[in-house]
């Protein structure tokens, strides 16, 4: 399906180096301030209190989050789950004037007492004190999930096209993860598991639309014998945009509903989305495709059956020969 065709190819590796200095000026940019300011990570990854409350009617997310906000916590996570009228409480852990971690138990006492005082029938049904321990553990398995991602769509490339298309690919996947982490530390949104949800999405996204262009390329160098490399490339770039518009189109839609309307639970998952979408459409036509050219791939890497078969004499006493 396509809304229009370009004819005329677009000569989009003719400001290839431009375009990756740029890229390159972002990337070294988002790593300063993932090393500079660091990122401001949820109660997941640094511990807290996990409190779940029932009211007798809808929950009043908007009224709760104002009186939270008021004890002066200015980090908490509150959603609803299973129902309209259970809420989910996550604290940051907090100290007093000596420095000592204030209690779970005191925690929850606090939120209680000021959620009671407009007599609005919240009961307490659970309270859950989250270690810092723990909020480690799951950062480490963040970085394992990340580092399987990786090495998956590094093996899946090579078996599926060639060594150096892997190499650009999985450069200009880390290049999306790299600046989606340093927006967030640049801000200081919050870095929570439904936000490494999203990094882990957008690898998987981005490398798809790698796919696409790569396989698209390949093609082109079986039907176009007399075009050099540049000119497959950006061939195969030029007659996929409109596959491209569509399909990006369709998702980010998709994915700014859930900015705009899904409130605070889904916004920086959402935004961490948007990002990693730009910027994975960017870094597949002008990343990935450029960084192929320049490591010399040809059509001997993408067309070794086709080599081999050319390579046969017809003299070979095997050639034609019937099983």
């Amino acid at each position: 399906m396509e809304f229009f065709r370009i004819r005329k190819d677009i000569p989009f590796m003719r400001h290839a180096l431009i375009l990756n200095a740029i890229s390159l000026l972002t990337f070294l940019a988002a790593v300063f301030f993932i090393w500079h300011k660091g990122l401001h990570l949820s109660i997941e990854f640094t511990g807290g209190t996990v409190m779940e409350i029932t009211y007798p009617q809808t929950a009043p997310l908007d009224s709760i989050r104002d009186q939270i906000n008021r004890l002066g916590y200015t980090d908490t996570q509150i959603q609803n789950f299973g129902s309209s009228r259970d809420v989910l409480i996550r604290l940051p852990l907090q100290k007093d004037a000596s420095g000592k971690i204030i209690s779970s138990a005191e925690q929850s006492g606090s939120v209680m007492k000021a959620l009671e005082t407009n007599a609005s029938g919240a009961k307490l049904q659970r309270v859950e004190f989250v270690g810092p321990q723990v909020g480690k553990e799951l950062a480490m398995d963040g970085i394992k999930a990340l580092l399987f991602v990786v090495i998956g769509i590094v093996i899946y490339l090579s078996f599926r096209f060639e060594w150096k298309f892997a190499v650009a690919g999985i450069i200009a996947n880390l290049h999306d993860v790299v600046i989606i982490l340093g927006f967030f530390a640049f801000f200081g949104w919050e870095f929570s598991l439904s936000v490494l949800a999203a990094v882990l999405a957008v690898l998987g996204y981005s490398v798809n639309e790698s796919v696409v262009i790569f396989d698209r390329i390949r093609e082109n160098f079986r039907k176009y014998r007399k075009l050099n490399t540049q000119e497959i490339i950006d061939n195969a770039i030029t007659s996929t945009i409109s596959r491209t518009i569509i399909t990006h189109g369709s998702t980010q839609m998709m994915v700014l509903a859930m900015l705009l309307f899904g409130g605070p639970t889904l916004f920086y998952f959402a935004l961490a989305l948007t990002i990693g979408i730009l910027f994975g459409i960017y870094s597949s036509v002008f990343v990935a495709a450029a960084l192929a050219m320049w490591l010399g791939v040809n059509r001997e890497d993408l067309i070794k059956g086709e080599r081999k078969t050319a390579d046969t004499k017809p003299d070979d006493p095997n050639f034609g020969a019937q099983v």
